[in-house]
């Protein structure tokens, strides 16, 4: 499940990126959001950290993108957050660790289904940038683009 740390962030990463000179204070994302305040100033501290966003100060200060919305994904955003997107670790290709409760891999059923859930999962994750959901459009299951 998409935490709500993840869930916020990507709502305030959609907002800045619609943001004509692209930058807001979290002030008015966390107003125009619905997020709370404190929670997401410190959301936003994660993203700066890790690139996504940068800061300044002053009266036209705030956050602002670190590079074009369509170049940052939801899978970016969700493994900054969330880490892995995988259900079970070892399925996971940047975090994989091996299960605890597993004989053998190569015949578990749940790691191959499992495996083709994480796939499909971060084929879709991984295509959708920022870009595309202020456009109001996302990579559909089969491949082409479904309006929002």
């Amino acid at each position: 499940m998409l935490s709500r740390r993840a869930r916020y962030a990507l709502k305030a990463l959609i907002n800045l990126a619609r943001q004509p000179n692209g930058a807001s204070q979290v002030r008015l994302l966390a107003e125009e959001e619905h997020i709370p305040r404190r929670f997401l100033e410190v959301i936003m501290v994660d993203l700066r950290k890790a690139g996504l966003v940068e800061s300044s100060r002053g009266k036209a200060g705030g956050y602002r993108l670190t590079r074009p919305a369509g170049l940052i994904s939801f899978a970016d955003v969700i493994r900054i957050l969330d880490g892995p997107l995988a259900l079970v670790p070892c399925v996971s290709r940047n975090f994989y660790a091996r299960c605890e409760d597993c004989d053998d891999e190569a015949t578990c059923e749940l790691r191959q289904v499992m495996a083709v859930v994480r796939n499909q999962m971060s084929d879709v994750l991984d295509r959708t940038t920022l870009a595309d959901a202020v456009a109001g459009t996302a990579p559909s299951y089969f491949g082409e683009v479904v309006p929002g």
